[in-house]
């Protein structure tokens, strides 16, 4: 079965320098029949002007992933860590005991896109972590490219998440197809990046998503040029 959650259903904040779209409830957004699917709790596609970002700010018990779309995204965190990542860059934090950080566009004058993920972790008070990895557009064009994996099964050279997920990316070409098998007592969450997918027969645009339950395979089918997608592959 799927339940399709439209982009432009989704919550919105503007607040100048961020133009954010929730896919679930968050901050100032709330909306009790979208809280989250599974232990997914936040995909906000984050638009952010030049010169914009976020200060310094704490986060504790949650795993956290950022999927660059446009430009560029600096990090700083009180782990020690600090990066500019880019489009095919991926990055998790694991917040577990408490860690502050800040992200802001590496330019003064280009937009920078980028999706925010926020998934439950397997247990609270863990030890907090960053990781991040570069995956090529032509390992992701055309297949499921395996970019987070959880921690209990890692493989693939994908980032380790300590939660029982794992994300897929993928850039289609219009026409070109990938599937992938849901095993059993497993859901999915689709998000469609940019472009226009068909998933199991089911339209999908930019910025919508989709929850996938009760069924076996996941087959999408590129709509668009250069459709970018995320599978998140999920405990039901």
């Amino acid at each position: 079965m799927l339940n399709v959650r439209r982009a432009a259903e989704r919550g919105h904040a503007d607040f100048g320098w961020l133009d954010s779209r929730h896919t679930f409830s968050f901050g100032e957004y709330y909306d009790p029949a979208h809280m989250g699917f599974s232990i997914l709790r936040v995909i906000n596609d984050d638009r952010v002007a030049g010169g914009g970002g976020f200060p310094t700010h704490p986060h504790r018990d949650m795993e956290i992933v950022s999927y660059v779309l446009e430009g560029a995204l600096a990090h700083r965190d009180s782990l020690g860590s600090g990066a500019t990542i880019f489009p095919g860059d991926v990055q998790r934090m694991s917040a577990g005991t408490g860690v502050r950080h800040s992200e802001f566009n590496a330019s003064r004058t280009d937009a920078t896109r980028f999706l925010q993920i926020w998934l439950l972790p397997e247990r609270g008070g863990l030890k907090p972590g960053y990781e991040q990895k570069n995956f090529p557009l032509e390992a992701r064009r055309n297949a499921l490219r395996l970019i987070v994996a959880s921690n209990r099964n890692p493989r693939e050279g994908a980032l380790a998440i300590q939660t029982d997920a794992d994300i897929y990316a993928s850039v289609l070409d219009e026409g070109a197809g990938v599937t992938h098998a849901l095993a059993q007592e497993r859901c999915a969450w689709v998000q469609v990046a940019r472009g226009a997918v068909a998933l199991n027969g089911v339209d999908l645009q930019e910025g919508d998503g989709a929850a996938v339950t009760r069924e076996r395979t996941l087959a999408l089918t590129g709509r668009a040029p250069q459709s970018e997608i995320l599978v998140f592959d999920l405990p039901a």
